[in-house]
């Protein structure tokens, strides 16, 4: 038997590029008004729809009992394409999110990403007006360009470590209160941009923001 979080079907969806390669994952009991589109860090570097930060957002979003997707962008894995530099990319998450509310017609729709895939999600969200919006350690710096007129209108949470080697916490403090001051900017302690040993907090803190609880903290 499985852990009974979620079950997994295999997704090939039509996008502007071609054929994106997909993941549903599928809560035991769907409890949530909602389905989140997730998106992956950046496919040059690496980044897939199986990235373990991504996947730790996935599992939140089961977790509140909604259906999460995740996918490949433009040219990763068997997507088709080629890398469209961010604004290529936020096509592709229009057609997936597109495709999430034909299939759960009733269902809200969250958005979500990490990395490039948190700056790509906001670019998308002004076309898309989803009800939530997730950005963990979104790139502000070194994709201003993309997010330039980027004015997200909905509930929002950006996930901040405050070690990230990568994304500059400050960068992005000053970018959210200076520009995003309805944005709630979560700033988490010694933690780093893969959130190496921190999944856990990362997942305690989506739901949290989402059930509108606080997270448990240490105890003391």
């Amino acid at each position: 038997m499985g852990s009974g979080h979620s079950s997994r079907d295999a997704l090939s969806l039509r996008g502007p590029a071609g054929r994106i390669e997909g993941l549903l994952d599928m809560p035991v009991a769907t409890v949530a008004p909602a389905v989140a589109v997730v998106c992956h860090p950046h496919p040059q570097h690496q980044g897939t729809q199986l990235n373990k930060v991504v996947h730790t957002i996935s599992r939140s979003m089961n977790e509140l009992g909604a259906p999460a997707i995740r996918f490949n962008f433009r040219g990763v894995g068997a997507s088709e394409g080629v890398y469209g530099d961010g604004w290529g990319e936020t096509e592709d998450v229009i057609a997936v999110a597109e495709w999430a509310r034909h299939r759960f017609p009733q269902a809200e729709l969250w958005l979500a990403g990490f990395s490039f895939g948190a700056a790509v999600a906001i670019r998308a969200a002004a076309q898309l007006q989803p009800a939530r919006l997730i950005s963990v350690a979104p790139p502000v710096v070194r994709m201003a360009g993309l997010l330039d007129d980027a004015r997200p209108t909905c509930p929002w949470i950006i996930v901040q470590g405050t070690d990230d080697e990568v994304v500059g916490s400050g960068d992005v403090q000053q970018w959210a209160q200076s520009r995003h001051a309805a944005a709630e900017l979560v700033m988490l302690p010694e933690v780093g941009h893969f959130f190496h040993g921190r999944l856990t907090l990362l997942r305690e803190t989506l739901t949290a923001w989402v059930t509108g609880s606080q997270p448990a903290g240490p105890a003391g």
